[in-house]
């Protein structure tokens, strides 16, 4: 009778995880640019006003979330099923993070406000 083995588990592919990562980055990184287009100009700052007493954040961050979720879409089915560099791609995601985090600074999108 032959003793059974032990499988070992199986390495699940981290690029799903990859994706969701640097989606969240280009999402931040869209609501810092999104709060520096509506600092520089007044028309965008009103296209933004997508709920009136919550002003122009509403759409910055609702633009930030569909961008998000859009590329998080793409990047899972481009990634699915992969192994990727995920230092790689980690540091994308944090560099995006500071990108965002940057255009949300005060002294700095005030550098863009419109005179």
């Amino acid at each position: 009778m032959a003793t059974p083995t032990i499988n070992q588990a199986e390495e699940l592919p981290n690029g799903p995880i990859a994706a969701a990562l640097v989606a969240g980055g280009i999402g931040s990184a869209v609501i810092g640019l999104m709060t520096v287009l509506n600092e520089a100009s007044p028309a965008i700052s009103n296209t933004l006003k997508w709920v009136g007493p919550v002003g122009p954040l509403s759409g910055k961050t609702g633009v930030g979330v569909i961008v998000f979720f859009v590329s998080w879409i793409v990047l899972h089915v481009i990634y699915r099923g992969k192994n990727v560099d995920f230092a790689r791609f980690a540091t994308i995601a944090l560099i995006l993070l500071g990108l965002g985090l940057l255009g949300t600074f005060p002294p700095f999108f005030d550098l863009f406000a419109a005179g």
